[in-house]
């Protein structure tokens, strides 16, 4: 589906969706139809909250026309985001190949969001469904927005495309999306100016990488070490923003197994390193000037002949060993490497990582906001922000030495779980006994976030596509050159 902006309406048939402030006066109604529309509203009960919407039909100049007024409620960006999706959740399926939407002058920020929203609201993947009736089929496949301020429109553009690379790699099933086949998914970004690098087995052997390579060893797909570098500054940023997600593709718990039921969505146990592919294309497409590595570990976790058992230690590649407790705490192993390995590599001097990393995180969070933990106040304090202002919602955790003790282990230097209570704070001091002294980091836990079992303002059951925005914009607000 396009999202265009036009000077006119489009000629022949097409649907027609005009706006309504909270309380307010529908603006752009076809002449002759304000008293049905003021009809239909009270009938409706029609009060112009974002998101809102009544749908009756008119005559207009002797043609039928479908007409949605459309709640924009106070009129805040995020308002016209909801109202972008929802006119594209009335209508993906309802038979209409093209609708105009009238945004009445709105800004430019407002038109790029209602754009936005829509966009994000038509993604879907149909790959695999082979039986779909004829009503179940989308048939919107263009929405054309009238009396909008589109000069926004190509960086907000950008970002859905980044959003959909996530939503993309999340919801392929384990069999298709597998260490290696993320990787080829994500080669295409070489095209937008991204220089693609990757590390085998064989190579992050020779470098120490046991945490990372003892999840991966129960599996017969090798992990990978994919990196991918956007420099927009032309070499005037020389430490880059350096981004790290969890890519655990499929996640059975290894020896430690995970219960049957539910197990097929750790299929989405990747969503971190989804998280910054799609932020990686979304500053390369918008040509963004800022200087970022992002780095994905990505591994199997499978319970084999030769998987990781409890009771092993591994030597990570910062030379600190770890006592395996728990086979199914994995995600914290390969990101212990990752970190160790950009730090050394590219020195940057913020790291901020993104994981699906703990049960616990959704017990405190259920599934509206990630948790954010962080050695700096002001780092934690950009992300939240962020997070605020595209709806990536962010909680800040706390870190303290009491928590880091509980991690100590008799045998080793660390275990790789502590007890059951603070389980995600536990989990994030882990982490921090990877990052460099001087090194502003942050953590993501988003567990919660990366799949919804229910539709939202621009998501359909399924994927959601976080932490593309969020770090979209926390690199636009803090690291982008004029």
């Amino acid at each position: 589906m396009q999202v265009r902006f036009a000077d006119s309406l489009p000629k022949g048939s097409y649907d027609l969706a005009v706006l309504a402030p909270a309380n307010g006066e529908a603006a752009g109604l076809p002449a002759g139809h304000t008293n049905l529309a003021r009809d239909a509203i009270k009938a409706g009960r029609f009060d112009g909250e974002a998101g809102g919407i009544v749908e009756l039909f008119v005559s207009d100049e002797g043609t039928p026309r479908r007409l949605l007024i459309v709640g924009i409620g106070k009129g805040e960006p995020a308002d016209y985001e909801k109202a972008g999706g929802a006119v594209v959740a009335r209508l993906l399926t309802s038979g209409t190949a093209t609708v105009a939407v009238d945004l009445g002058g709105a800004s430019a920020e407002n038109s790029a969001r209602f754009a936005a929203g829509a966009a994000l609201r038509s993604w879907r993947i149909d790959t695999y469904r082979t039986r779909l009736s004829a009503k179940q089929k989308p048939t919107l496949n263009d929405v054309v927005i009238v009396n909008g301020n589109g000069s926004s429109w190509a960086d907000q553009q950008a970002v859905v495309a980044g959003v959909s690379l996530t939503r993309e790699l999340v919801s392929e099933p384990p069999n298709v999306i597998y260490p290696e086949s993320f990787v080829e998914r994500c080669r295409h970004l070489a095209d937008l100016g991204v220089e693609i690098t990757v590390l085998g087995e064989a190579e992050m052997k020779k470098l120490g990488m046991g945490a990372l390579l003892g999840v991966s060893q129960g599996s017969a797909r090798e992990g990978q070490l994919l990196v991918m570098r956007w420099d927009g500054t032309g070499g005037a940023q020389k430490e880059p923003l350096a981004f790290v997600g969890k890519g655990v593709t499929f996640d059975t718990g290894g020896i430690s197994l995970k219960p049957g039921p539910g197990m097929e969505d750790m299929k989405w146990d990747m969503g971190g390193a989804g998280a910054v592919a799609g932020t990686m294309k979304a500053l390369a497409t918008r040509k963004a000037k800022a200087h970022v590595v992002g780095v994905c570990g990505l591994v199997e976790n499978m319970p084999d002949g030769n998987a990781q058992r409890p009771g092993d230690i591994v030597t990570s590649m910062s030379g600190q060993t770890i006592e395996i407790l728990n086979t199914d705490a994995e995600g914290r192993l390969v990101l212990c490497d990752a970190l160790t390995w950009v730090q050394r590599t590219y020195k940057p001097k913020t790291v901020v990582d993104l994981a699906t990393l703990t049960g616990a995180m959704v017990i405190s969070l259920g599934h509206e906001h990630g948790g954010v933990f962080s050695n700096d106040d002001s780092l934690a304090d950009q992300l939240v922000k962020a997070g605020k202002e595209v709806g990536d919602k962010l909680w800040r955790f706390p870190l303290s030495d009491a928590y880091n003790k509980l991690i100590d282990s008799q045998i080793a230097d660390m275990k790789n779980v502590g007890p059951r209570e603070a389980g995600s704070i536990t989990a994030a001091q882990f982490l921090q006994r990877y990052i460099e002294e001087g090194v502003r980091w942050a953590h993501l836990d988003i567990a919660g976030m990366v799949w919804s079992a229910k539709p939202s303002a621009t998501w359909d059951k399924g994927a959601t596509g976080y932490g593309v925005r969020l770090l979209d914009r926390f690199v636009a607000d803090n690291f982008e050159t004029a």
